[in-house]
């Protein structure tokens, strides 16, 4: 805003600068040029001419003519026919443009003073060009043509250096004029900055979360009007937030508080189907397959209590890793043991030996589970892991099927809570909170996961934890 203000003075001053150079000039060489047009014309018509001329008297003449040269001397050149006489050493000048002596010699019969500022070798002049006459003595009064036409050059120099003087001291006047208008540039820009500095600190610090921030608004401008805008707007934004978050921990812990009190009457459940699994050999055919049909329900939904209990863990901030040492390769391998995915033609493992890393065993395990059940489930055999130490010193874990591969519009949602690629596919087989947890169990590791496309084909997944 000071550079604008600047600026805007600065134009002024150019601007202003500008147009009194020009008036100024104009009036100066106005001024010398009708002072020198109107003597050396006057000189010129006081004349008394005798035809022929004389060489020596018309040198003469011109010599008289310099002589009375005003404001400044004059250097006075002749032509008359062939013949060439001047005030000077020189009987012609190289000043004299043919422009001029062609207006000179324009209208026979009528006097016609001619005259032309010319800048010679850097050296401003103006020369003039003035045809000499005789009345008859039979006309009185009748100018008639001599054929003469004298020509005086005069020095601009001095006029000049008046109106380099002229621009030097509107420079000089412009400087301090500029520095005077840097105060209420300052000023100004104290006053209309300092508001808009503090809303963009306000901006910033409701950016970050601290949604009570408030400006301090006084007076009726623009300014304050939108400082109270911005406080309202806070004000509303931090109770419709204050009543979401309200709104989110009555549903995390409905759903913590549904999994607790599910998970007694399942543990019941669980034993009884138990029982049911190991005589259902003895019942009909169809009592068998309803009793196995409620003990898979049974077990998916035990399945979903513990996810809705880990999830709410993470949504309350209270899930916690408990670290150890250990080595990532037998981790690994216990966590295929444990499910029984140790099929060679299921699932491989291209484990890097003798990587050690501080996890929390569990929730390793947990992510590398749920990474390879999801791989068998929505791909294609062969899944392979892999598990290495990339050469920014951090451990990579990827898992990677045959399948056909996740869909460009699915990719950003895979980590998403109950995220369905096919919304006609109401049922599944997992619980739909298998990818978030292992989203949530990484970070909580300090790490990242990310879902891509295999260019061969299939689903990638892969699992970067800082050592």
């Amino acid at each position: 805003m000071v550079f604008a203000f600047l600026l805007v003075a600065a134009v002024s001053c150019g601007t202003t600068a500008a147009l009194t150079y020009r008036a100024a000039r104009s009036a100066i060489l106005e001024q010398t040029q009708n002072t020198a047009v109107s003597a050396f014309r006057e000189q010129v018509d006081a004349l008394a001419l005798d035809l022929p001329l004389d060489e020596t008297i018309l040198r003469e003449m011109l010599l008289n003519i310099a002589r009375q040269g005003k404001p400044r001397p004059w250097r006075v050149y002749a032509e008359y026919g062939a013949l060439r006489v001047s005030s000077t050493d020189r009987p012609a000048s190289s000043v004299l443009t043919p422009e001029l002596k062609a207006r000179a010699h324009a209208r026979e019969g009528v006097p016609h003073t001619s005259f032309q500022r010319v800048v010679k070798g850097g050296t401003p002049y103006l020369t003039m060009a003035v045809p000499a006459v005789f009345r008859t003595h039979h006309e009185q009064g009748t100018a008639q043509p001599s054929g003469l036409v004298v020509y005086a050059v005069m020095e601009l120099r001095e006029d000049e250096a008046n109106i380099e003087a002229l621009v030097t001291a509107a420079r000089d006047g412009a400087l301090p004029a500029l520095a005077i208008a840097l105060i209420p540039a300052l000023l100004a820009a104290r006053g209309v900055l300092r508001p808009v500095r503090e809303l963009r600190r306000a901006a910033q610090s409701m950016g970050r979360g601290r949604l009570d921030t408030r400006i301090h608004a006084k007076g009726s401008d623009e300014l304050s009007e939108l400082a109270r805008t911005f406080n309202e707007s806070a004000a509303e934004l931090e109770r419709s937030v204050a009543e979401l978050r309200r709104a989110e921990a009555r549903a995390r812990r409905f759903a913590s508080d549904v999994s607790h009190e599910l998970r007694t009457p399942l543990a019941g459940m669980l034993a009884v189907t138990e029982v049911l699994d190991e005589d259902a050999g003895a019942l009909d055919s169809d009592t068998a397959r309803a009793v196995r049909l409620i003990s898979a329900e049974t077990v998916k939904l035990a399945v979903l209590v513990e996810d809705l209990m880990e999830i709410s863990r993470f949504d309350a901030r209270a899930a916690e890793l408990h670290t150890d040492e250990v080595d990532v390769a037998d981790c690994v391998r216990k966590t295929l043991i444990s499910r029984r995915w140790t099929d060679p033609e299921q699932v491989h493992a291209a484990l890097g030996e003798g990587i050690r890393a501080r996890l929390d065993p569990r929730r390793f395990d947990v992510v590398v589970a749920n990474l390879v059940g999801n791989a068998l489930r929505h791909g294609r055999p062969l899944v392979t892991v892999r598990a290495y130490e990339d050469e920014d010193g951090a451990l990579v874990v990827q898992v990677s099927d045959r399948g056909p591969g996740i869909p460009p519009e699915v990719l950003p949602h895979v980590f998403e809570r109950f995220y369905k690629a096919d919304p006609a596919r109401t049922r599944s087989t997992g619980s739909g909170l298998g990818l978030a947890i292992t989203l949530e169990n990484v970070r909580l590791h300090g790490g990242t996961v990310r879902a891509a496309n295999h260019p061969a084909g299939g689903a990638v997944f892969t699992v970067r934890i800082p050592l």
